[in-house]
């Protein structure tokens, strides 16, 4: 591998220490209750969310992220939700800093959801308190959410915008309670302009309690420990969690990796044009680059993504999650600014993944997806018990939307639809689950079912065999809904026109598709990306995630495991004979491991 210089206009999303507090020392024991106080509060003040929230999104998905952050935003500690939610919101707080540094009083309580000021998109909704201890502020409790509508074109989701005021509104670090004073005339100005303001008041309503049990718990931390404590415990667990990365990143030999060129279906208007990946890593000691220089130049669409707010957070969460696995790190590593630190990001102006404004940038979850699967993709090399093969990578949120029976609101519902995980060392793919940067939970269609005219057919594995490796490729989730009123169909999925990849000899995965009224004589494709489609009623929609790829030699899985594919139908005996080449009997449910050998040395049967 070669190595080439970094881009000097790389970006770090650590932040820079202010102190106003004294560094002190911190024993061991001391050290880990307060790293274990932080990773709870983080954790609690999710649940208050998740249990609180009124929209399906944030109630049953977990579509969310909290945490406590200090003056400048560096993350101290963040809840086990999404990632994409908890790296974003240093990034709310940069952008909130840059107007209101200063001004801050208790009692305050700011909204924020502008994706040019750090937000990761406009439809999550950040909420962030400013802490006060002993009259000086020392840090914020925030969280965010995605709402299930914020006024803009069309409802839910909406893909063929012109601009980023075409989204929706945009609240850019809005007090919405001014020391304690709470402004309900704003309140109420901005649950006018939605279409499901009895949701979205539940929502805003949830993610204050969430942050203001940050900023309790935390005050709690503070009443016990001190804040010279408190924070150079906090400061101690960040250089412990840099210590930690930089020295797996070492471990890595220095050089530029690059991913294969990957392409995203369409922008979601220029049909039949895809969209250009190009993923560099670049390793320099124990300082990691991301270069996304190739990339397509960006999109007249809402298919964009916002740099900071979602670009910065990917990238490091995709290099954390490689190297500091849970599954192969025998030691604790929290997550929190530390990790921010050794990874930078590079993206030109002008593209997909660091539009100008006013682009919009509104639906960004599939290609970001697709970064982490790409930076994944570049180290397999070199991370063999690492890596994993291609996964779905690319998560498909589908809003579906009608007017309310008052006549004077909407219905509006929003599904995260579960694809796969590729194969790794030692593991196969999981299958049906939410794969790389969301960890969403799946939608129980009994919710769906109770509160819309919508009615599931069908929702399974999908039927396509897995993709063959020594362990294979997860298999996708099908989905087929009928409508029982005309219902609008918005959607920012990608069916990945270049399926997942397979990684170190193991087949690739299988692609994605909408169909309308499969198997019937009006059976229709649709496209991944759709704009306020309408689906009749009567008609269904059948809704199939991407299978992700193998790996390794299919001709090294152990033949039981091949076995056991072929009883659970995963793969037929035929398939275990060509993909494996192992001999299945299905009379007796035993390989024939004579017939297994020859055919896997090429012998004649």
């Amino acid at each position: 591998m070669t190595t080439t210089p970094m881009p000097t206009s790389g970006v770090s999303l650590a932040g820079v220490a202010s102190r106003t507090w004294n560094d002190v020392d911190v024993d061991p024991i001391t050290l880990r209750v307060i790293g274990g106080a932080l990773d709870s509060m983080a954790k609690e003040m999710a649940q208050v969310l998740y249990r609180m929230a009124y929209s399906s999104l944030i109630r049953e998905s977990e579509d969310l992220g909290a945490g406590i952050f200090d003056v400048n935003g560096r993350e101290l500690c963040e809840s086990d939700s999404t990632p994409m939610h908890c790296g974003s919101i240093p990034a709310y707080i940069r952008g909130i800093n840059r107007r209101l540094a200063g001004t801050y009083s208790p009692g305050d309580v700011i909204l924020h959801n502008h994706p040019y000021h750090g937000a990761a998109h406009s439809p999550d909704y950040g909420i962030v308190i400013p802490i006060f201890w002993q009259g000086e502020h020392v840090g914020f409790a925030g969280c965010t959410g995605h709402v299930s509508d914020i006024g803009g074109n069309f409802p839910g989701l909406c893909m063929d915008v012109v601009d980023v005021w075409a989204e929706g509104k945009l609240m850019d670090s809005m007090k919405i309670y001014d020391a304690g004073i709470r402004n309900d005339m704003l309140i109420q100005h901005i649950l006018d302009n939605v279409r499901t303001p009895e949701q979205n008041s539940g929502d805003l309503e949830a993610l204050i309690a969430c942050a203001r049990i940050g900023e309790k718990r935390f005050l709690e931390l503070l009443e016990k420990f001190g804040l010279d404590t408190v924070m150079s415990a906090s400061e101690r667990w960040m250089d412990y969690s840099e210590r930690m990365l930089r020295a797996r990143i070492r471990e890595i030999p220095d050089g530029s990796y690059e991913a294969p060129i990957g392409y995203l279906d369409d922008d979601g208007k220029n049909r039949g044009v895809p969209l250009k990946v190009a993923v560099r890593v670049q390793v320099d000691g124990d300082e990691v680059l991301v270069d996304l220089t190739g990339s397509n130049d960006q999109v007249q669409t809402a298919f964009n993504v916002p740099f900071e707010g979602s670009v910065l957070p990917v990238a490091v969460s995709a290099i954390r999650t490689i190297l500091l696995d849970e599954a192969v790190t025998e030691e604790y590593v929290p997550q929190n600014d530390g990790c921010f630190r050794p990874v930078k990001v590079y993206a030109p102006e002008g593209t997909i993944f660091n539009p100008n404004f006013p682009a919009s940038c509104f639906a960004r979850f599939s290609q970001v997806n697709r970064i982490f699967d790409s930076i994944n993709l570049a180290l397999a090399p070199v991370l063999p018990d690492h890596a994993v093969a291609g996964s779905s990578a690319a998560l498909c949120a589908i809003a579906y939307s009608g007017l309310a029976s008052d006549g004077e609101s909407y219905w509006v519902y929003i599904e995260i639809n579960e694809g796969s995980y590729g194969g790794r060392n030692g593991k196969d793919g999981m299958d049906a689950v939410d794969a790389l940067m969301a960890n969403t939970r799946n939608n129980p269609i009994e919710e769906l079912e109770l509160n819309h005219a919508m009615q599931a057919l069908r929702y399974e594995l999908r039927d396509e065999s897995p993709a063959p490796g020594k362990w294979r490729g997860g298999i996708g989730s099908v989905r087929t809904w009928l409508m029982q009123t005309d219902t609008f169909l918005g959607s920012e999925a990608d069916n990945r026109v270049d399926a997942p990849a397979g990684a170190l000899g193991g087949a690739d995965g299988v692609s994605g598709s909408f169909v309308r009224n499969v198997g019937t004589d009006s059976e229709e494709v649709l496209f991944s990306k759709v704009t306020q489609e309408i689906i009749r009623k009567g008609e269904t929609l059948q809704i199939k995630l991407p299978s992700g790829g193998g790996f390794g030699d299919p001709f090294e899985r152990d033949p039981f495991a091949v076995l056991s594919d072929v009883w659970d139908e995963y793969i037929t005996e035929e398939e275990a004979a060509r993909d494996y080449g192992v001999v299945v009997d299905t009379e007796t449910w035993t390989v024939n491991h004579e017939a297994t050998m020859k055919l896997r040395a090429g012998e004649p049967s």
